[in-house]
C-alpha cells in the first residue's frame, strides 16, 4: 500500500517511484503466480488487400489489461483512483501479433492507465499489415478470412495467461459502429479461438487467434467488367441474324473482337494478380473471347461454303449423316429431299436414241406433235447444260446446308453459354451476400 503525503497527483507520482524501479520484472509477489492479460481490439478500418503479396492491411485499436501486484493505494488519501503513467515506467507484456509483416506505422501513444488496485489498461492504435492466405477463385464475389494471432513472445502459460476483455459479439458490433472506411472491403464477421501450443522447451504457451472475415464489394467489378462483357457478347449473338450471303458479317465480328480486346487491356488493372489460383472471372472473360473468335471462324467457313461450294467434291457420307441428318434435326434444319428433276433429266443424245423408233412410225403422224416433242427435247438439253454450267447440283446444295447447320448450332451454343453465365453470376452474387 502506497502512502501519499498529500491528496494530489504529484504526491501520488512520488509515491509510485519505487514501483518504477521494478518495471523490469513481471509484477507478481510470487513468481509461480501467472499474470492474467486480457486482450481486445476494435477494427477501425480495412485499408486494403494485396492479392499478389497475400497481405491484409487493417487499422485496429488494441487494448491490453493486466494487474500490477506492486501497486495499491487509497484513492481518498492520494486524491485520485487512477493516473496516467508513461508506458516505459511500467512492466508491459510482450504480446505480439504473429502475422505482422511490417513495422507498426500508427501514431505512438506513450501513456497507459494505472488504477488504485494495480489494474493497468494499455491502449494504442496499430496499423496491422498481416499475412493472409487469400482465395480469389470467386473474385469479385469472394469472402476472405484472415487471422490475427495474439500471444506472448517469451512467457509460457505458467507465467502469462491470455483472456478476452470483451466477447467477440461486442467486438464485432463496436467495430461496425466505429468503422469509417467505405472502400472495396466490408467487415462481415469476427470469431475467436484459443490455442495451446508447445514451445521448444516442452512447455506450453497460449495463443488467442481472431478470425476476421471481410467481403469484397462486387458492384464496381460487375458494372465495369461483367456487364460490358455481357453486352458485347450479346451483340455478337445477334450478329448471327445477319444473312452471311448478302452482308459482310465477318467484318462486323472482327470489329467486335478488336473492341473487346481493347476493353480487356484497359480493365486489366481491376483483375487480381496471383499465381495460386485463376479467378473464375478470368475464365469467364477468356470464354467470351473464345466464343467471339469461334463465331468469326465459323462465319469465314459459312462464307466460303456459300461462295465456293460449286467447285467442291461431293459431301462425304459421314458428313452427310452426322451433320445433315443428326445435327440438322437437332437444330431444326432437316435435310431437304432430293430433287427428282435430275433423275428425270437424261442426256439428250440418249433420249434421241430412245425416240428413234418413234420416228420410224407411220408417215401419217401429226406433224404438230412431232414439233412439240422436238422442242421439249431442246429445252431439256438447254436446262441440263445450264445446271452443269452454274454448278447448281445436289453437291452444292448439300455443302450450303452443312454451312447453315453449323451456323445454327453455334448460335445455340451462344444462347446456352450466355444463359448459363448470367444465371451463375446472379446465383454467386446472391450467395456471397447471404454468407456472413
Amino acid at each position: 500500500m502506497l502512502n501519499c503525503s498529500q491528496p494530489d497527483p504529484p504526491s501520488l507520482l512520488e509515491a509510485l517511484r519505487p514501483v518504477f524501479n521494478l518495471s523490469s520484472i513481471r509484477p507478481v509477489m510470487d513468481m509461480s503466480t501467472p499474470t492474467n492479460v486480457s486482450i481486445g481490439f476494435t477494427l477501425f478500418g480495412i485499408l486494403g488487400v494485396d492479392e499478389k503479396a497475400q497481405v491484409l492491411t487493417t487499422y485496429i485499436w488494441q487494448s491490453l489489461e493486466w494487474r500490477n501486484e506492486f501497486v495499491s493505494w487509497d484513492p481518498e488519501q492520494c486524491g485520485s483512483s487512477w493516473i496516467t503513467i508513461p508506458r516505459k515506467q511500467l512492466w508491459v507484456p510482450d504480446v505480439v501479433i504473429n502475422e505482422f509483416m511490417e513495422k507498426n506505422s500508427a501514431p505512438f501513444v506513450p501513456y497507459c492507465y494505472l488504477y488504485s488496485d494495480g489494474f493497468v489498461v494499455d491502449e494504442q492504435p496499430v496499423k496491422v499489415v498481416s499475412s493472409c492466405r487469400l482465395d480469389i477463385y470467386m473474385f469479385p464475389f469472394d469472402i476472405q478470412s484472415c487471422s490475427l494471432s495474439f500471444n506472448s513472445y517469451l512467457y509460457r502459460m505458467t507465467a502469462l495467461q491470455l483472456g478476452l476483455t470483451l466477447s467477440v459479439e461486442k467486438i464485432l458490433k463496436h467495430s461496425k459502429e466505429v468503422m469509417t472506411t467505405t472502400g472495396e472491403w466490408e467487415l462481415v464477421g469476427i470469431t475467436v479461438k484459443a490455442n495451446q501450443l508447445p514451445a521448444s522447451d516442452g512447455e506450453m504457451y497460449e495463443e488467442i487467434r481472431f478470425f476476421v472475415s471481410v467481403r469484397r464489394r462486387a458492384t464496381l467489378y460487375v458494372v465495369n467488367l461483367m456487364i460490358p462483357s455481357c453486352f458485347l457478347i450479346t451483340v455478337d449473338l445477334f450478329s448471327f441474324l445477319l444473312p452471311p450471303q448478302s452482308v459482310d458479317r465477318s467484318l462486323f465480328k472482327m470489329t467486335l473482337i478488336l473492341g473487346y480486346t481493347v476493353f480487356l487491356l484497359i480493365m486489366n488493372d481491376l483483375l487480381p494478380v496471383t499465381g495460386n489460383t485463376i479467378p473464375l472471372i478470368n475464365v469467364f472473360l477468356c470464354l467470351c473471347l473464345a466464343m467471339m473468335v469461334a463465331s468469326l471462324l465459323e462465319t469465314i467457313l459459312i462464307t466460303n461454303l456459300l461462295c465456293g461450294s460449286a467447285h467442291y467434291s461431293p459431301v462425304p457420307r459421314w458428313v452427310r449423316v452426322f451433320v445433315l441428318h443428326i445435327l440438322g434435326r437437332l437444330v431444326r434444319l432437316p435435310p431437304k429431299p432430293r430433287d427428282l428433276e435430275d433423275t428425270v433429266i437424261q442426256n439428250p443424245a440418249a433420249q434421241e436414241d430412245s425416240e428413234a423408233p418413234e420416228q420410224k412410225g407411220p408417215l401419217d403422224e401429226d406433224k404438230a406433235l412431232q414439233g412439240l416433242r422436238s422442242l421439249g427435247r431442246d429445252l431439256q438439253a438447254l436446262h441440263f447444260m445450264v445446271e452443269q454450267q452454274l454448278g447448281g447440283g445436289q453437291s452444292s446444295e448439300e455443302w450450303t446446308q452443312v454451312g447453315f447447320v453449323i451456323d445454327r448450332l453455334l448460335f445455340g451454343f451462344y444462347i446456352l453459354f450466355i444463359s448459363v453465365s448470367f444465371v451463375t453470376i446472379i446465383i454467386i452474387w446472391v450467395q456471397s451476400y447471404n454468407t456472413s
